[in-house]
């Protein structure tokens, strides 16, 4: 059987190693790329493809996909990125469909590594919920309990795939050796911050190896809405009341939630009593097995006083706000409660940032901290430099500082996640 797996430099490659790497009945002959950009071009390479594929295996464009069906006579499309719509994800079964191929998708059982010890996996129906935060509460309940803890990371295997094979951080000089994108620091730095390491990479199995040498018990930080490498002992799936409807519309979001343990409402400080409920009505007819923790996610500003009616720029978590749909940061959020103005960077956008704002047009006056490579890194901070206003405030969970130089002058927004009355995560992490 001949394959073409449809990836985003994820999950594809981690069920490649998994399911068809050792499988003498099928050939893939080409991954295809989407979401991210600066990807598709290049080739998972030999000796992470195997003895079967000495000359590694091309990575194409979407685009290509009936090309490659009929130029490679496939057999079969695997479908294998996370937050998308159902609706994306029958198109791309219409076209390999049409073209004569099989589609299909992995399910847990083939594509989840068993663990000597516990896993917790954090998970979410969208991107942009705090999954982070979850998982940095969760870190900082299990130590305090004596446990030791190391946090494995969903892949971002954006740069030379060999060298990201196995990747572990333990400090910020980690993520300067390892050439690390805004998008991966935005990740790793606030568990770093909290003195957790970090692995991650392409190798789930060598990584779940590796940190089980280190650790009693793993969490398991998602990326997107996907479902977890690990199989859990505990499974957590966030919910956002702020998109309503979102917990059965998108891939694999839905099923996280229907195979969840325990669902987490998040934000519940800034959504309203009925959008609260409609996510709690949405949890109780998709899972209604399911715990249901409440949680709140405030929101903090540094120094204050210089956001209070200025302009100001709005920088926001990039993935959030595009791919994830969501209408609102935290730092517009938090500009508008102290009566700042927003001063619009669509006009000084820059190269790849302009044509982000292109690709989502419905994206307000805030700046999305895309930076997925070198280039697009200094385009953003060529644009955000362009910007006439008083102050940068940064919604990201990273201090961008770090990376760029910022010529104005910058604020932070900080958000911890706190539980709602019971169960807390207390409760819920009782006996691991």
């Amino acid at each position: 059987m001949r394959v073409v797996i449809l990836g985003a430099a994820g999950r594809d490659f981690h069920n490649f190693n998994l399911v068809y790497r050792d499988d003498p009945t099928t050939e893939v002959v080409a991954f295809t790329a989407a979401q991210i950009p600066g990807i598709a071009g290049r080739r998972y390479p030999p000796e992470l493809a195997g003895r079967r594929y000495p000359e590694g295996i091309p990575i194409e464009a979407e685009e290509e996909l009936e090309r490659l069906i009929r130029e490679h006579s496939v057999d079969q499309v695997v479908f294998a990125y996370s937050d998308v719509s159902h609706g994306h994800v029958m198109h791309l079964a219409s076209r390999a469909l049409a073209a004569g191929a099989d589609f299909a998708l992995l399910g847990p059982r083939r594509t989840m590594l068993r663990s000597r010890k516990p896993v917790v996996a954090v998970c979410a129906v969208r991107t942009g919920c705090g999954k982070g935060a979850v998982s940095r509460r969760i870190v900082e309940i299990l130590r305090a309990r004596g446990r030791r803890v190391v946090v494995v990371r969903h892949p971002m295997p954006y740069g030379d795939l060999l060298a990201q094979r196995v990747q572990r951080f333990a400090k910020f000089a980690d993520l300067d050796t390892a050439g690390a994108t805004l998008e991966e620091r935005e990740e790793y730095e606030p568990h770093l911050e909290a003195g957790s390491v970090v692995f991650a990479g392409v190798d789930y199995a060598e990584i779940l190896v590796r940190a089980e040498a280190e650790a009693d018990l793993i969490v398991w930080d998602g990326g997107n809405n996907d479902l977890p490498f690990f199989a859990p002992a505990l499974h957590l799936c966030l919910v956002d009341p702020h998109r309503p409807g979102h917990e059965s519309r998108y891939h694999p979001g839905e099923a996280n939630l229907r195979f969840a343990d325990v669902a987490v409402i998040v934000k519940e400080d800034t959504a309203s009593s009925s959008q609260i409920e409609a996510a709690r009505n949405a949890i109780s007819a998709i899972n209604p097995r399911a715990r249901i923790v409440d949680t709140r996610l405030p929101i903090s500003v540094e120094e204050p006083e210089k956001v209070r009616g200025r302009r100001v720029l709005a920088v926001e978590d990039g993935p959030t706000l595009t791919h994830g749909g969501m209408p609102a940061g935290a730092a517009e959020l938090a500009a508008r409660g102290l009566g700042a103005t927003l001063v619009d960077p669509r006009p000084h956008a820059t190269g790849s940032i302009r044509k982000v704002f292109e690709a989502y047009p419905a994206l307000g006056p805030v700046l999305p901290a895309m930076g997925y490579g070198r280039e697009q890194i200094a385009e953003l901070q060529a644009t955000i430099n362009a910007v006439p206003c008083d102050l940068v405030l940064l919604g990201t969970p990273i201090d961008l500082r770090r990376t760029l130089t910022v010529r104005q002058p910058v604020a932070r927004v900080r958000y911890r996640v706190e539980e709602v009355g019971r169960p807390g995560f207390e409760e819920i992490l009782a006996g691991l």
